[in-house]
């Protein structure tokens, strides 16, 4: 899943930049802050959205060598009151042991099923693709904090071919500042526009491959990342769950080769 770790060379795919932005001012009504376009995502889909998701991903990343290398990563993602949602990724071979735990405001890297560091830096993803649908819009919002996105700029556009409401950048002309885009149809995010570490170009991550899941939620299963035109990375989610147990175990680092996975029962 998105937001891989660029802090660390194992997960150090960059991703940005839009080849072309789809974007057309559009005559329906704009919410007046971002704070709105959370609460319209949040109600749409209010009691109806998954509490945890488990995925096959096939990850494609473009190398040092201009060649594309695959590899399988094993994702679980689990949201509840106490924890908020936290997302576990298994890098590879699972009896390796080597992946990443996050959360919205830290993350937690694990090598050889120890961890190796913990920093303050989260998933800003997070926020935007469970944690709005499940949690009161506050916390959303003190959780997008990181991503320094202003809230208080929202303007219509169209991307491919649909209305949106873009969250963060005043005028179609601004294809840097960090912003977050969702569709005014499925109230779904469709795209961000985030820098993860200073001095570097902003990344342009776009979502789509939406498919209905569990009690008419939905979740992108195609996930494409760019930077300066160029496609560094992309997703394909496959055999998907959603609302099924997860031990808590998975996202305690101490823990990281001994929790039950749902991978290793397959």
């Amino acid at each position: 899943m998105i937001r891989f770790a660029s802090r660390s060379s194992m997960f150090a795919a960059a991703l940005l930049a839009c080849v072309t932005p789809c974007l057309t001012a559009q005559g329906t009504a704009t919410p007046r802050t971002g704070s709105d376009v959370l609460e319209a995502m949040r109600a749409a889909y209010a009691g109806k959205w998954y509490h945890t998701l488990t995925f096959t991903q096939k990850t494609t990343r473009r190398g040092q060598d201009g060649a594309d290398h695959e590899q399988t990563w094993y994702e679980t993602l689990a949201h509840t009151a106490a924890g908020g949602t936290r997302l576990r990724i298994d890098i590879g071979d699972l009896s390796a042991g080597n992946g990443v735990i996050y959360t919205a405001d830290s993350s937690f890297n694990v090598r050889g099923g120890k961890l190796q560091s913990a920093e303050a830096t989260g998933n800003e993803f997070l926020p935007l693709i469970e944690g709005v649908y499940v949690q009161p819009v506050a916390k959303t919002v003190k959780e997008l904090g990181q991503m320094k996105v202003d809230l208080s700029r929202v303007r219509t556009g169209t991307w491919q071919g649909k209305p949106v409401w873009i969250v963060g950048a005043a005028s179609a002309s601004d294809t840097t500042s960090p912003q977050f885009w969702v569709d005014t149809d499925r109230k779904l995010l469709q795209r961000m526009i985030v820098s993860f570490a200073s001095g570097q170009p902003p990344y342009d991550v776009h979502l789509g491959g939406y498919e209905k899941v569990g009690n008419g939620a939905w979740l992108a299963t195609k996930i494409e990342m760019y930077q300066n035109g160029v496609r560094r990375q992309g997703e394909d989610y496959s055999a998907w769950k959603v609302d099924i147990p997860v031990d808590p175990a998975l996202f305690d680092p101490a823990q990281w080769s001994t929790a039950p996975h749902w991978a290793k029962s397959k």
